[in-house]
């Protein structure tokens, strides 16, 4: 029975080294850390936050002014200066075009019928249309006054800073 008694010893023993090999040394260190941190705890509530400052809201009127996600295009923007007021022919027949956005349509191409330069314009829908000087297109009541070989420029009326404006744009050919 002696020999039983002493295997059963020895194995209560190497359970508890294998237990104590399980430990893991940077838990004591962890806990005396803490330990630290609850002990100082007064003295971190001592400690003030700085003040937040407070910031003016600023009213964004998106019909008077230019939306910052739009990028500013290329053409000129002026206000006419003879007192002439400038402002959109709101009771004309819309034509096609004008239901497309300038950043959809395509110019695909220029020609001259008669003399008078006429413009190839694709659509979102593939089809093209033929235009000429004085036709509108484009969103912003844009009127086209130039044609090119390579180009047509366009004039478009659009509110800026509670006044209707001109603005001067370009399309060209890829």
């Amino acid at each position: 029975m002696r020999g039983g008694l002493s295997i059963g010893c020895c194995g209560a023993v190497l359970i508890a080294a294998l237990l104590a090999g399980c430990a893991d040394p940077k838990l004591v260190a962890l806990e005396r850390e803490l330990a630290a941190i609850r002990s100082d705890a007064v003295r971190a509530q001592g400690l003030e936050l700085p003040e937040v400052p407070r910031v003016e809201r600023v009213d964004y009127d998106l019909e008077e002014l230019r939306s910052p996600f739009i990028m500013r295009a290329r053409g000129v923007e002026r206000e006419l200066d003879d007192g002439a007021s400038v402002m959109p022919q709101l009771d004309r027949q819309r034509e096609p075009l004008e239901a497309h956005g300038l950043s959809e349509l395509q110019l695909v191409g220029t020609l001259r019928v008669g003399g008078q330069p006429s413009a190839l314009v694709r659509a979102p829908g593939g089809q093209v249309h033929r235009l000429s000087v004085g036709n509108y297109l484009g969103l912003n009541h844009g009127r086209i006054v130039s044609i090119t070989d390579t180009s047509l420029s366009l004039v478009e009326l659009v509110v800026e800073r509670g006044a209707w404006v001109e603005r001067r744009r370009e399309m060209m050919m890829d």
